[in-house]
């Protein structure tokens, strides 16, 4: 019986996590929207990837929640008394946030963090709670950086301690500040990048970046140049800091679509064929380009010829042009933009 030699072919995922190494941050957009459509054990066993590999999730661009609602109005307020730093004070005498941070003042912070590291580090295990609880301020401190994102403080000051304690379990030397603070952040950013999934920003955040890109597209035809980040902005009916934020995630999905690719290997053509596909390429594209400009008047079909390179020529600048057909450059920018208007119309 002869063997059956079956392949499979690498998911999205498999081929970003190829281009990604330890130390690499990849965007929580980025990675919300390779996983949508999977599991959840699909998406459990992505983020232990990154957490083995050491690659951390960075939720700046994740878009914060917006909503009316009464966990919306916390969120929001959360993040208000983050950026004044007064919780105590603001907070009511029984609310859990505030008889937490309470308990933690009462938790001496003379310790010493490296030396209890060290100790912790030979093995001493007294030495690790310690550890934890010179430690916890720094968790809270890091958590209130996180708020407004879709997840309690509270919550977010438990998932730190994991981490912490994760970092302080597998300690064996080092920077331990250092390593714990990534243990803390990866741990929160895990608990904020599932909570965006169970709203849905995966598949929202795809929408937009496709009708972002076809904004993009259509602007390009209609004004005859690459459309300026305000006007499609304008167009998506958002500000242009989110539209920035959607162009930074396009790009950022381009570039690691570009490395995933080059990582691949390349299956070998026959230069023939490949020569046979070039040629006829590239004379649909020729025979196209002949018929957009036998609408136009020769002196206009020779002025974008001179100016684009379509004859195989580099592309001339307006003054090169005008030399050549003894125009002035702004003759040559005006004449050129209205045969470009007649060729859309066209």
């Amino acid at each position: 019986m002869r063997d059956l030699d079956i392949t499979f072919e690498e998911t999205p995922w498999e081929l970003t996590l190829q281009t990604l190494h330890r130390g690499d941050r990849l965007s929580a957009a980025r990675f919300l929207t390779l996983m949508e459509g999977e599991n959840e054990q699909a998406v459990e066993d992505a983020l232990q990837d990154l957490e083995d590999r050491q690659i951390g999730l960075d939720v700046s661009d994740l878009p914060r929640p917006a909503g009316t609602g009464e966990a919306a109005l916390r969120l929001r307020r959360e993040a208000e008394l983050a950026q004044k730093g007064d919780f105590l004070t603001a907070l009511g005498e029984n609310d859990p946030l505030r008889l937490y941070l309470e308990e933690l003042t009462d938790i001496p912070a003379c310790a010493d963090i490296r030396v209890l590291a060290e100790e912790c580090a030979r093995g001493d295990a007294s030495a690790r709670e310690r550890l934890l609880n010179a430690s916890l301020s720094r968790a809270v401190e890091l958590a209130r950086g996180m708020t407004g994102r879709g997840v309690l403080l509270l919550d977010l000051i438990q998932e730190a301690s994991l981490g912490l304690w994760q970092a302080i379990a597998g300690y064996t030397g080092g920077d331990f500040e250092q390593i714990s603070d990534w243990w803390m952040n990866q741990s929160m950013a895990k608990v904020i990048t599932l909570q965006a999934r169970a709203n849905g920003v995966g598949a929202k955040l795809r929408q937009t970046m496709e009708d972002y890109r076809a904004v993009d597209e259509r602007l390009l035809v209609e004004l005859g140049r690459n459309p300026t980040l305000e006007e499609i902005a304008e167009q998506l009916h958002m500000p242009p800091e989110e539209a920035a934020a959607v162009e930074q995630m396009l790009e950022n999905a381009r570039q690691m679509d570009k490395v995933a690719e080059a990582s691949q290997p390349k299956e070998q053509e026959d230069p023939e064929d490949a020569q046979a596909v070039e040629d006829t390429a590239y004379f649909q594209m020729r025979q196209r380009i002949q018929e957009l400009l036998a609408v136009l008047p020769e002196a206009d079909a020779k002025l974008l010829t001179l100016r684009f390179g379509l004859e195989g020529g580099l592309p001339l600048s307006p003054e090169d042009t005008g030399r050549k057909l003894g125009l002035t450059p702004e003759e040559v920018v005006t004449k050129e933009a209205a045969a470009l208007a007649r060729l859309r119309n066209e």
